[in-house]
């Protein structure tokens, strides 16, 4: 099996959704590539979008159909300013067109050239989506995409599990797999880790990018707690972090995020001032990948905010936790991440919200174990404890919204993550009767037993409650 470097499971994205709106933006911009290799994109007249499944039931929730249009327009996720998407998103419908390359616009017409199939699933993956592209000619080019969760997406014909698969030195593709490695290279598992990423670049590129991921963390934080209002989507949801910690620093206002921190690491370190902090960390990161915002997907934007939950907690509120502990947490949180992307799925479309705020509680609690200075197989009982108590949770978004009950249930997985981890700390993890390996393989099959309605569909539990959605 091949190998995934964990900056594909946590790397910077777009809200609100990774499998919804990145995915089918990267489908986007592969489309066009495959047009572009095939010197045929100058021969365009007009592409239609097809969506399937799930990208047909919460795609306009999620934003699928903007992600589209972005995507068709050459834009960037990584690099657009998320401030001016709904400008572009309206140029494009004023102008009825898109420019698919810098000399080459085509017609637009939302209504003909993006269409919902409801009631139609592609054979492959709840999430799949097919464009077709007429040409001047008469023919038409029609590739299909399957977008499988964290931003991933494959086709048919590239049926791989990672963007860059490298078979490393020491492969880890289960909990066996990780202990006997670093049982035989007397290494930890942040140290095998980073051992094994030195197959795509350097220990010292590795750490840099590690703190990448962490500054961007903070920043996504900062913005989230500075930003008030409601929601977009109709639901009338209304951000809370920003009167959380208002209402936690006493009014007082900061304009970079360094003293923002620190003014909190001066304040009170009780229990339930903690706690709340924790709550304050998971919402802000939540309400702007609700926006649209950039946030890191980890290892999905619909749980993205319990890593940094988590995270900010671990550096606000226990001692010494300073860059090497960092870089050691991003490490163990990434591993852990791939060993659900290729024992399970981090997608909720086949397997409900266990597989991303369940996996992104179990990343986060090994990860905690880790920085902590906790033993290997104490990281492992930590990842499994915290999944434990998410097997079976249901994909339900009201309205399609990555809202409610998706921003309070990061909040739940950062606390459930920080309980297992304190849990695995205090325990002899050679008396733990369940393993990494047995939570996932069941979490697996309790994906294949939910039934579709409990898949990121809307069609079955809390989305289900009547609930007034005003016009988006």
């Amino acid at each position: 099996m091949e190998s995934i470097s964990i900056f594909e499971i946590i790397k910077v994205g777009i809200g609100p959704s990774s499998s919804h709106t990145m995915g089918p933006w990267r489908a986007a911009l592969s489309f066009l590539n495959h047009l572009n290799k095939n010197k045929q994109i100058n021969e365009v007249t007009e592409i239609k979008t097809y969506l399937y499944g799930s990208l047909a039931k919460t795609g306009l929730g999620h934003g699928t159909d903007k992600a589209v249009m972005l995507g068709l327009s050459n834009e960037d996720f990584l690099t657009i300013d998320t401030d001016k998407i709904d400008e572009t998103i309206d140029q494009i419908n004023q102008n009825a067109c898109i420019n698919i390359s810098e000399d080459h616009a085509i017609p637009f017409n939302y209504k003909q050239h993006i269409l919902f199939e409801f009631k139609k699933c592609l054979d492959y993956h709840p999430n799949g989506m097919r464009f077709d592209a007429s040409l001047s000619d008469g023919t038409t080019v029609s590739r299909e995409y399957f977008s499988v969760g964290g931003g991933f997406v494959v086709t048919h014909a590239s049926d791989q599990i990672a963007q860059n698969p490298i078979k490393t030195e020491y492969p880890c593709h289960t909990q066996k797999d990780l202990l006997d490695n670093c049982n035989k290279l007397n290494l930890t598992i942040s140290e095998l880790v980073m051992l094994n990423e030195t197959a795509w670049q350097s220990e010292a590129e590795t750490r840099k990018q590690a703190l990448y991921i962490w500054n961007e963390i903070k920043n996504c934080i900062f913005r989230g707690v500075n930003k008030s209002g409601l929601l977009p989507g109709g639901l009338k949801v209304r951000r809370r972090a920003y009167d959380l910690n208002k209402k936690f620093l006493k009014g007082q206002k900061f304009n970079n995020v360094a003293d923002w921190i620190k003014a909190i690491k001066k304040g009170p370190k009780d229990f339930n001032t903690v706690n709340k902090w924790i709550s304050v960390f998971a919402l802000a990161v939540n309400e702007e990948n609700a926006s649209f915002g950039r946030i890191i997907t980890a290892p999905t934007n619909g749980a993205s905010g319990v890593i940094p939950a988590v995270l900010m907690y671990a550096h606000c509120f226990t001692p010494n936790f300073d860059e090497d502990e960092i870089v050691k947490f991003i490490l163990t949180a990434g591993e852990i991440g791939t060993l659900y992307k290729k024992g399970a799925t981090i997608s909720a479309a086949m397997g409900g919200c266990q597989a991303e705020i369940g996996v992104s509680s179990s990343m986060a609690a090994g990860a905690l174990t880790e920085a902590l200075g906790g033993r290997k197989e104490q990281v492992c009982q930590a990842a499994e404890i915290a999944m434990e108590h998410h097997l079976g949770m249901t994909c339900d978004p009201i309205g399609g919204l990555v809202q409610i009950p998706c921003i309070e249930r990061n909040s739940m997985g950062a606390i459930k993550a920080i309980t297992a981890s304190n849990m695995a700390l205090e325990s002899d993890s050679s008396a733990a009767r369940l393993s990494l390996d047995n939570v996932i393989q069941v979490m697996w099959e309790t994906a294949l037993d939910m039934k579709s309605k409990y898949k990121e569909t809307s069609e079955g539990g809390l989305a289900k409650i009547p609930v007034n959605i005003a016009e988006c």
